[in-house]
């Protein structure tokens, strides 16, 4: 039925938000998921961009996180496996009280200081950054898996982490993919129970694959052409655009 109902300029819309954000998460490693709501929410209800989204970011995170190969993603998760089995605990934990929190104040309380750090980064590149730390990684992933079990949005926080500690280019690409990848999966077996991935909705998502995939290679053509200064930069400016939003609809905008 929602193939059905989904005319030739709304499936036209809908592939180019794919391409439009496989090539931003090719470049950065990130922002998918905010790129795909904001995008197909303008042409079809909120819970069936939500579920489009989630087929093409598991493809994607998956390349992404297989980028060097398999023994190196299985050595990322081990290396970042306290921030991992933190953000999974916070985010089985918070899930279960979505229904309790207004989504307002997790906006602001994700928006906020994302939006804070990226400018403070961006006048003055070089002096806010820490020290790679069990405790700052429990602390980090735990924010963004208490922010991700109730809002979604879990990369934001994830980002801020990777750039804080200077992880390199090629490094952060590979993490964000392993990261999100698991998170992916949980999100494929969490909206498969909750109803939001039916058999209409996921042939959706099956059908925006191939754009999004397209874009993800175009995008990763020119993060290859990147050099680590302007990829930082770059990856400040999206986070900065992504926490005014969240900031905006905390706000009410």
């Amino acid at each position: 039925m929602i193939l059905l109902e989904l005319d030739l300029s709304t499936w036209a819309a809908a592939f180019c938000v794919a391409m439009v954000a496989g090539v931003v998460k090719g470049m950065v490693g990130f922002a998918l998921p905010m790129i795909f709501i904001s995008g197909l929410s303008m042409v079809m209800p909120p819970e069936t961009a939500l579920g489009a989204l989630i087929i093409p970011s598991f493809f994607a995170n998956g390349i992404q996180a297989l980028r060097h190969g398999l023994a190196t993603a299985l050595k990322t998760v081990k290396q970042f496996r306290i921030f991992l089995i933190s953000g999974g605990v916070c985010l089985i934990v918070s899930a279960q009280f979505v229904l309790l929190l207004p989504p307002e104040v997790l906006f602001l309380l994700l928006g906020f200081p994302v939006t804070f750090f990226t400018f403070w980064q961006l006048i003055k590149i070089n002096v806010f950054k820490i020290e790679r730390s069990y405790e700052m990684e429990i602390l980090v992933g735990g924010f963004a898996g208490l922010i991700g079990g109730i809002s979604g949005i879990w990369g934001p926080p994830t980002v801020v982490y990777l750039t804080a500690i200077a992880t390199a280019k090629s490094e952060q690409i590979r993490i964000q993919g392993v990261i999100y990848g698991l998170g992916a999966v949980a999100l494929i077996a969490a909206h498969l129970g909750s109803g939001v991935l039916h058999s209409q909705v996921l042939t959706v998502s099956v059908l925006l694959v191939a754009p999004t995939l397209l874009g993800f290679w175009i995008g990763d053509k020119f993060q290859d052409r990147i050099n680590q200064a302007t990829f930082r930069r770059l990856t400040l400016y999206i986070l900065l655009v992504a926490g005014l939003n969240l900031m905006r609809r905390g706000l009410g905008g």
